[in-house]
């Protein structure tokens, strides 16, 4: 049966991502990042409108890339390491450096529906911090949140910025949403796809 309707946020993972030979990508096992709060993506790109003939002749969209944010109840100190660019030195102490290069990640993620929670892979993401605020504690307390500007690209090697479970997403597909980063099973050759 298909949703009507979508809300709440949990179950965000990250997935580790590095490439190969010829740019061949290879996915880490996904890693929850507990305490999701909000996540808000949008596409950083424009229509591709080609005019001809006193009108518009092509239509396309440029999907290639999401910006938005991931606010979180607190970001774990492994994703600080991993893809921050921060390292723990020999105290235990998180070290941030003048020059970070960011480390690409898979985030996993779902949103409840009313039948079935829709899960969702980006591909290709990167995060900065992009504050570090808090404030004193009141007579009535509230929870500080961190947040991570988020940028989601094309993965060129396998053609995409996204998957999403559907309506008819196959049960062992859906299961084992967080066990490893979806792929799509290659065409078969001479197919045309």
């Amino acid at each position: 049966m298909a949703n009507k309707v979508k809300f709440g946020l949990k179950n965000a993972h990250y997935a580790s991502l590095t490439f190969g030979e010829g740019g061949t990508p290879t996915f880490g096992t996904p890693v929850p990042i507990p305490g999701s709060v909000n996540l808000s993506l949008s596409r950083a790109s424009e229509a591709e409108d080609f005019y001809a003939d006193d009108g518009i002749y092509y239509e396309g969209d440029d999907n290639s890339e999401l910006e938005g944010e991931l606010e979180l109840a607190l970001i774990p100190e492994d994703f600080h390491t991993a893809h921050l660019g921060e390292s723990k030195d020999s105290n235990g102490v998180l070290n941030t450096p003048g020059f970070v290069e960011r480390a690409p990640f898979a985030l996993l993620f779902e949103f409840t529906g009313d039948k079935n929670a829709i899960r969702h892979v980006l591909y290709n993401c990167t995060a900065s911090q992009n504050e570090i605020a808090g404030q004193t504690k009141q007579q009535n307390r509230q929870v500080q949140t961190e947040t991570l500007n988020l940028r989601a690209r094309l993965l060129p090697a396998i053609g995409k910025v996204k998957a999403r479970t559907g309506d008819t997403t196959t049960a062992s597909v859906y299961d084992n949403w967080y066990d490893s980063v979806y792929q799509s099973p290659a065409a078969p050759q001479g197919s045309g796809n």
